[in-house]
């Protein structure tokens, strides 16, 4: 297998840490918009760095990601960047006739009458809307695999096939107890992809309803975490399972929610209230520039800031439902200690817990564990090959019952 990597910032990086312990492929190619990027990400591999190869390349040219693929001969494209390059990088992959897989889907608008009861353009639309043209030609396209969605969506398939005869709700609960030395704000992942899905409407799925959106921060609960993390404030926040597991999985109803806490959610509140959240570009002395990229400019990097982290991010699928006639509530997990991603890896744990799961997936397509054609989410894949390997990595998964 020949790997073309686009995107070498922390995710892409990771990525690169965890896949070159591994045999299952042969080549990847790891490129960035800024080439000193992906050289470094193949310079802190050592030993390993001869199965790999840094280029320059525009997440936005699908014409040069086409010709790129094509030129090194690449079996698969590993989308890195942020949702904004989903579509360039989707197509690319499929004009080149090579399979694809992201962590994150294409964007979605709300509905421009009703933001906060009825979707507008969902999550993945643009994904779902090619489908059968990736089924025509062929291919697989993986999307939404990284770890929330992607590990997330392998624990409600594993549910649904292993610990329930039938599901009544599928939670997505994403809690931490992560510090930052010396910051009073500093999102431990990218602070573009965190604005859009926290201040874009939520959206819920029930089976008699379908798919319908609630206001941001929207039916707080405070969930318990495992591992020493402990109770965290958990809210609605968009997300892309919510869009997948019902596609595949049985259940009354699916949410996700996100354990933020109110200085962060009144800190998002604020950007949007200053429009600092939009991506429309607007004048400045020496050019156009977009609020949302400033303020990410005047951010620290998330890969950056491993050093100065200090706690536990945990994962997980809660899933309520019966088994055997009886009620059962059970919270499928993984948790990721930043001491030890950083001492192991050189990668802080949200970036870390988020690069292992495309790796484990690219793997599983190497030795035909995984295989399809289509735009397919984790969850349409048997979950047993996901979660041995994730063990096998040694970063083992937990189950607890409610």
């Amino acid at each position: 297998m020949r790997v073309l990597l686009v995107g070498a910032g922390g995710v892409g990086t990771a990525i690169t840490r965890i896949a070159a312990r591994r045999s299952f492929f042969d080549h990847m190619v790891v490129t960035d918009y800024d080439l000193s990027r992906a050289e470094a990400a193949v310079a802190a591999l050592g030993g390993e760095e001869e199965r790999f190869t840094a280029l320059r390349v525009d997440a936005s040219d699908r014409a040069a990601v086409t010709a790129l693929l094509t030129e090194q001969r690449c079996d698969i494209l590993v989308n890195a960047t942020d949702p904004r390059f989903v579509m360039p990088l989707f197509d690319a992959a499929l004009a080149a006739g090579v399979d694809y897989l992201d962590m994150a889907m294409s964007l979605s608008s709300p509905h421009p009458e009703r933001p906060y009861e009825e979707c507008g353009v969902k999550l993945g639309d643009g994904q779902f809307g090619r489908a059968a043209a990736w089924q025509e030609a062929g291919r697989l396209a993986l999307v939404g695999v990284g770890v929330e969605p992607g590990l997330s969506d392998v624990f409600a398939r594993y549910a649904a096939d292993e610990l329930f005869d039938e599901i009544e709700e599928i939670g997505v609960r994403d809690g931490a107890n992560l510090t930052v030395e010396g910051y009073d704000f500093a999102p431990s992942f990218s602070i573009w992809t965190t604005i859009e899905e926290c201040l874009n409407p939520p959206v819920v799925w029930e089976k008699d309803r379908g798919w319908f959106t609630t206001a941001p921060f929207s039916e707080p609960e405070v969930f318990d975490f495992p591992e020493g993390i402990g109770p965290v404030e958990c809210v609605n926040v968009e997300h892309e399972e919510v869009l997948l597991i019902p596609r595949w999985v049985e259940s009354r109803r699916v949410t996700f929610k996100y354990g933020l806490g109110d200085e962060f959610i009144e800190t998002l509140k604020t950007l949007h209230r200053l429009g600092l959240d939009s991506t429309d570009k607007v004048s400045v002395p020496g050019g156009d520039v977009s609020p949302r990229d400033v303020v990410a400019a005047c951010l620290p990097d998330p890969a950056s800031l491993g050093e100065l982290m200090r706690g536990k991010t945990c994962a997980g699928t809660w899933v309520k439902g019966t088994k055997d006639g009886a009620p059962r509530e059970v919270y499928l997990y993984h948790v990721v200690d930043n001491q030890w991603s950083m001492r192991e890896y050189g990668s802080q744990a949200v970036v870390w817990q988020t690069a292992i799961n495309p790796v484990i997936a690219l793997e599983l397509v190497a030795n035909g564990a995984w295989s399809g054609a289509g735009v397919l989410g984790a969850e349409a894949l048997p979950p047993r090959p996901f979660l041995d390997l994730l063990v096998a990595y040694e970063s083992p998964w937990g189950l607890r019952e409610q």
